[in-house]
Formats: structure tokens, sequence, C-alpha cells
């Protein structure tokens, strides 16, 4: 499957159009396509334009509503919880984050829980909110189920990513990872381009190992069982039982403290997130601090290499140098996103060509 490179500003105007035509403000489009976008510009492509399709259908289909925006429940000074209606997970995602920023600068610690929303995009780009804001931020959400839990068949649990980011320097430290071996948006990618899953992605409705992306896609998609591993596989000799460990603790910091369905009751439009925002200036001198961590961080970079490696990355660092490249390079996209986002410029009466031709 060929890919072509499309420029940033082309592809944002572009995206930016498209949610313009489902009703969002301009504002609210250039938010929601931000957070896309960065997905692509950090090289991440299962999170990036390939979820067009899926937010386009969500929005045709009623299961994401274009006119919710999120209300809070209830509010301490230190915490909220929200209601997002079934709105734009991005836009919610946004606010609920700046909500637990603005309490993190006022009190110390800001904690945010929401239910009912959508699929919000890269978990970084909300623990990335506050490392901008010189905090520590720390963002989790659930997902409909596609893990099973170890030694089971049945998918109970989502890939429920857990993400954390601290200032640091030159880069901050930024990890963001599903609790599952790979997200599903990984799948798509490797269904899109007809290739064979690695050996220890997922496993079928039997539990077995399965290389078909489209088999494993269409079980989770149709609840028929199996779906993708935890971290660590199939089994606890590598590690399988903290995979889903991890997963439950995401589920317990989103739909549990929410109050909204777990992964295997899950639809769309009921998602659960939270959003932890923490000035680090509680325990010490920030400057301090900070400079404690970047340190850190640039003797992992110096640590002796493996044989036949040259190079050490820490956390967010391959994100960082590819958004560099990729803004003044362009995001390469693939022929068939393509041709899902000319069927969605079709529907909105919009000039493919114009943008990206």
């Amino acid at each position: 499957m060929s890919y072509r490179k499309v420029p940033y500003e082309n592809l944002k105007k572009f995206c930016t159009d498209v949610f313009k035509g489902y009703g969002y403000s301009q504002e609210e489009s250039e938010d929601i396509v931000d957070v896309l976008l960065q997905a692509d510009l950090f090289g991440i492509e299962s999170h990036g334009v390939q979820r067009l399709i899926r937010y386009h259908r969500s929005l045709m289909q009623g299961k994401i509503h274009p006119d919710a925006r999120a209300s809070v429940i209830s509010e301490t000074p230190v915490s909220a919880v929200l209601d997002a209606h079934g709105g734009a997970g991005q836009l919610t995602a946004i606010f609920a984050m700046r909500k637990a920023i603005e309490k993190a600068k006022n009190t110390g610690i800001g904690f945010v829980i929401m239910k009912n929303t959508n699929h919000y995009g890269i978990a970084a780009y909300y623990s990335l909110m506050a490392a901008k804001e010189d905090l520590i931020g720390l963002s989790f959400t659930n997902t409909e189920a596609m893990m099973p839990p170890t030694f089971g068949r049945q998918a109970m649990l989502g890939s429920n990513p857990i993400a954390v980011a601290m200032p640091a320097d030159p880069y901050p430290f930024s990890y963001d990872g599903s609790t599952t071996v790979v997200p599903r948006g990984k799948l798509e990618v490797y269904n899109k381009k007809e290739e064979p899953l690695p050996n220890g992605w997922g496993v079928d409705e039997k539990g077995l190992d399965c290389n078909d992306a489209a088999v494993i896609l269409d079980n989770i998609i149709n609840c028929k069982g199996g779906g993708i591993l935890p971290v660590g596989g199939s089994s606890p000799l590598s590690g399988s039982h903290k995979g889903y460990g991890y997963g439950m603790m995401c589920e317990l910091f989103t739909s549990i403290l929410t109050g909204g369905p777990t992964s295997n009751h899950w639809r769309r439009g009921e998602t659960s997130q939270s959003f932890i925002a923490i000035d680090y200036g509680m325990f010490g001198d920030k400057k301090e601090i900070r400079q404690h961590m970047s340190t850190f961080m640039q003797e992992l970079r110096d640590s002796n290499k493996a044989e036949g490696q040259d190079r050490i990355y820490t956390h967010g660092e391959k994100e960082f140098e590819n958004e560099k490249v990729r803004k003044t390079e362009g995001i390469p996209v693939n022929e068939k996103t393509e041709a899902e986002m000319r069927e969605i410029a079709e529907y909105l009466h919009l000039d493919y060509e114009a943008y990206l031709g």
C-alpha cells in the first residue's frame, strides 16, 4: 500500500472544514483537529487522520452529538465530576484537563473525572497540556472491550491507555501506552495494509493465536470473543498479569469512579475518562525537581547501549523529533485513508482536490 506526504497546513485546513461541516465552530474544529493531527505529527498513525472515518460514521449514526458540551455534576476545590452528554471526546477532554490544571494551580492538585464521552485521540495530548503549564499530567480512558483477561477468551477490558507527562529538558517525559499489546487503531492500520499481525498481538474467539487483523477487528466489533492481548501476552511467564492489572487500574480511575459502564458494557458515547494535574512544587523547589528529572533522563540516554544499538530513547523523544520533521516535510497518509477522506469530502460537498490534490 502506498503513502504520500501531505503538507501539514493543507491537512489541517481540510480536517478543520470537515468538522465545521458537522456543525462545530471554527475554534472547536481547530481544537479537535489539533488533537487528531498531533498523533500524526508524533508518528502515531493509528490515532491520526486514519481515524477520521470512524468519527464521521459515529456522527452520522448519532453516537457523537455535535451539540453536546460537558457539564459539571459536582465539584470541590481539588476535584470535579463531569458529564459529557455524548459529545466529541477531544472537546470534552480539553475542557476537563483545563479544569484540572486550573485546580492544580490553585490548590496543588486537580482531579477531574468524566462519563458519557467518546474517543478522545491520543491520551498523551492531555497529560502534555499539564506539562506545558509546568505541572505533572495524567490521563486515563476506558474503551470498548478488546482485551481478554489472562487465561480468558472473552474481551472484558479495553485498550485502556495510561498517559503521564512531566516537564524536563530538552524534552518532557511523555509516556502514553495502551494496556493491551497494541491499540485497536494499530490493527486498523495493518488491516488497511493487508499485512499479517505479528505473533503475540491477538487471539481469536477460541483464545488461540491469530494473525488476521480483519478477524480480530470483526470479533471486537461484534463481541464474538478473543481480542488483543494484555501487555505481556498470554502467559504470566511473560507478564500477562501485569498488562491485565494495568487495564484494571485504568478501569478503576475511569468507569469505577464515574459510575459509567465498564469496558465489557461499553457503548459509544458512554466512555469514562479521568484527568489529573499536579503542581510538583508542593514537594520542593520546582527548578531543582525539573533539573533532577532532566539529569536522570540524560543519564538514561547516555547509558551503555546493547550490542548493535547506538541510541537509547526516553519516552516522548521519538515523537517530538518526528513532529519537527513532519511539520516541515509533511504527514504520510496511506491511499486507503485518502479514499475515506474523499468519501467524507463528497458527503460534506467539499472539494478534496482544492485541499489535498
